[in-house]
């Protein structure tokens, strides 16, 4: 086969996989957008590299329980949000005692505990978002702090 072929249906995958993750983002900012008009949104996540990943958005009222709950999980980007209605009526600080969390898989119970935890470090003004940091920029910084190191140790022995 030829590698212009080859090269051809690369690409095209490629901006498939663009195609479609633009319109899982736009699921989610609907989504998003509809509960933060109603009120609080927490948004619990629990990332999977190799793994199902999973996003949870609990749309809370003003006493802390949950009017509205959607999830999306899978390891594609063909996942779409879905109501999860066994969530409606959950006082979301107590979300984590919630009998029918027991019969959820385990990544929907991270997703809550996260959605949980953020929610009330965010109620009590602790949380503070943090950027995750890119693999590649992580390398940049490993790179540097041996440069760092090997400059440290040269100096100590020329003095």
């Amino acid at each position: 086969m030829n590698i212009f072929v080859l090269g051809a249906i690369a690409i095209m995958a490629y901006g498939l996989q663009i195609f479609l993750g633009i319109k899982q983002i736009k699921n989610f900012n609907t989504v998003y957008i509809r509960m933060k008009r109603k009120g609080k949104v927490a948004i619990g996540r629990r990332p999977g590299k190799i793994a199902s990943g999973t996003i949870l958005l609990l749309g809370v009222d003003a006493e802390g329980i949950v009017q509205e709950a959607e999830m999306m999980q899978g390891i594609s980007i063909l996942a779409r949000f879905k109501a999860r209605p066994q969530f409606v009526g959950v006082d979301i600080h107590r979300l984590s005692e919630a009998d029918f969390l027991v019969k959820e898989n385990k990544l929907t119970r991270q997703a809550a505990a996260n959605a949980q935890k953020i929610y009330l470090d965010v109620e009590k003004g602790d949380h503070q978002d943090k950027a995750p940091v890119s693999p590649i920029f992580n390398i940049g910084n490993q790179l540097s702090l041996m440069k760092l190191s090997i400059q440290t140790k040269f100096a100590k022995r020329s003095v």
